[in-house]
């Protein structure tokens, strides 16, 4: 495949929990197996970053966190803060959390009532159908993004040679309290809570299917004990170095494997 693919811009979020006879947990979707891409995998919730992800009006409904902080974070002339709103519309969709609270209270969103848990999932359809915006379920609601409570934490690019190739920014939030996440039965077939150890246990034994930026991202989330733990590391990571895996393919052409810049070989892969 040319290397002239085009790379689409990406967002994806870890969403996790504390939880008092395990250490935390994270949320994971599987995809489809229809789907073209990733087909079968289980990833976090996330998705490619539309055009209505980067409205002029989401920022001004965005806390702590301005288009010039984002891009300056993410290295991008402009449109970073699209990056953050492109994370926390997928979760809504693909997951059916919304990482938003009251503008009067200041109070985190909850789904702890039948008429509030039906009026937002009807709204989750409707912001997946393109019928509702995001600003505008904000408007009607009196919500704001909690942007700046959405942690920044690696930047993967797909391999050069796939037919479809993403710059994904991963980020980490905590999950509301009173929102219990759930897979779309669309784009997504089934979800789990796991601790991050388990997930990378039962990825070795085959039983979860993932990409080598999941591996990595569960890695790091591995390496603590609580939420407050990985949101305060997350905190501190400040600007990630964009990793690019490599194809490495026998004499054939065959895909044989994949390599990560600090693995064996990789400078012997031509880009």
């Amino acid at each position: 495949m040319s290397p002239q693919v085009q790379i689409q811009p990406a967002a994806t979020v870890m969403l996790i929990h504390d939880r008092q006879t395990v250490n935390f947990e994270v949320f994971m979707v599987q995809r489809t197996l229809k789907a073209v891409f990733a087909k079968g995998m289980y990833v976090f919730p996330g998705g490619r970053v539309d055009d209505g992800d980067s409205a002029n009006e989401l920022e001004g409904l965005c806390d702590g966190l301005t288009d010039e902080h984002a891009s300056r974070l993410l290295q991008i002339p402009s449109g970073g803060l699209a990056y953050w709103v492109a994370a926390i519309r997928e979760c809504f969709e693909e997951a059916g959390v919304l990482l938003a609270r009251h503008a009067s209270s200041n109070d985190i969103l909850r789904f702890d009532n039948h008429e509030v848990v039906s009026k937002f999932a009807q709204a989750r359809q409707q912001i997946y159908d393109g019928t509702l915006t995001l600003t505008e379920l904000c408007a009607r609601e009196d919500l704001r993004l909690v942007t700046d409570s959405i942690h920044y934490v690696s930047h993967w690019i797909t391999p050069i040679g796939e037919t479809r190739r993403f710059d994904t920014r991963f980020f980490v939030a905590r999950a509301p309290v009173a929102q219990e996440p759930l897979h779309d039965n669309g784009e997504t077939i089934a979800s789990l809570w796991v601790e991050p150890g388990e997930a990378l246990a039962r990825g070795r034994r085959g039983e979860l299917a993932m990409f080598p930026p999941t591996i990595s991202n569960l890695e790091f989330l591995a390496g603590h004990r609580t939420t407050t733990s990985v949101l305060d590391a997350a905190s501190k990571i400040g600007i990630p170095a964009a990793i690019l895996p490599r194809l490495r393919k026998d004499a054939d052409g065959k895909l044989i494997g994949v390599v990560l810049p600090d693995q064996p070989g990789y400078d012997d892969i031509a880009d």
